[in-house]
């Protein structure tokens, strides 16, 4: 299937499949794109999508980025995941250690250029492991950011070169909770403790009543997004 034909089909599916259930869009791209995988950063929305997937397709790859700067409860997240459902997560890891890039750009270069840091320990992993997929399934919601509104079910990632499937990206934060809850799944505690989005320890916050629930990610700065979706 050419580029064209590629972006003619997810058009299609893209208008079909706006309505059906996440469960219905994971089955159609997995039987569509048999070499595909999920990003999974273990966040609420992202072990919802590990339990669907551990449903209707369990051989399908799921990786995440260890950015080495992770909160411990994150990793024992991942940990409890794999011994549920007897999981091998994919890690994919930065090509420098954090000590290197202390003596490359300096301490703390979160703080100094956080879109460097993530450039360095997210954007080029992903670009790296993404290279090895024809798709690649999200759990991006529309309404966790402006940036991501128009975020469609299926749509061609022109950023990494192959098709993006976001199977919530209508649910609200109530529909990823209420599937926790009816499905008993393991989340992060760190949600139970003000921690609506969870990112690297450096770069997230708790976030206080009121406030939007992106404002812990990158506190103090304009940065919304670490640059894995355009």
């Amino acid at each position: 299937m050419n580029l064209l034909e590629k972006e003619d089909l997810i058009r299609t599916k893209a208008e079909e499949l706006e309505s059906t259930s996440p469960e219905e869009i994971i089955a159609w791209a997995v039987r569509t794109f048999p070499n595909i995988t999920f990003a999974c950063s273990f966040g609420a929305e992202d072990v919802v999508l590990v339990d669907m997937l551990q449903k209707i397709s369990p051989e399908t790859d799921i990786f995440y980025l260890d950015t080495d700067f992770h909160f411990k409860e994150t990793y024992d997240t991942r940990d409890a995941l794999a011994d549920r459902y007897e999981l091998d997560f994919v890690r994919v890891s930065p090509k420098i250690t954090p000590e290197e890039q202390a003596r490359q750009f300096g301490d703390e270069l979160w703080k100094a250029d956080p879109n460097a840091c993530c450039n360095i320990r997210k954007v080029e992993p992903l670009t790296r492991i993404l290279s090895q997929y024809d798709a690649w399934i999200t759990g991006i919601r529309r309404d966790q950011a402006p940036t991501r509104a128009n975020a469609k079910k299926i749509e061609y990632d022109s950023k990494f070169g192959l098709v993006k499937f976001n199977p919530i990206a209508d649910w609200t934060s109530e529909d990823v909770w209420q599937y926790i809850r009816d499905n008993n799944v393991i989340y992060n505690p760190l949600h139970d403790r003000n921690y609506p989005s969870i990112g690297c320890e450096y770069c997230t916050r708790q976030v206080m009543p009121g406030e939007d629930p992106r404002a812990g990610r990158w506190s103090g700065s304009e940065k919304t997004e670490c640059g894995l979706h355009k």
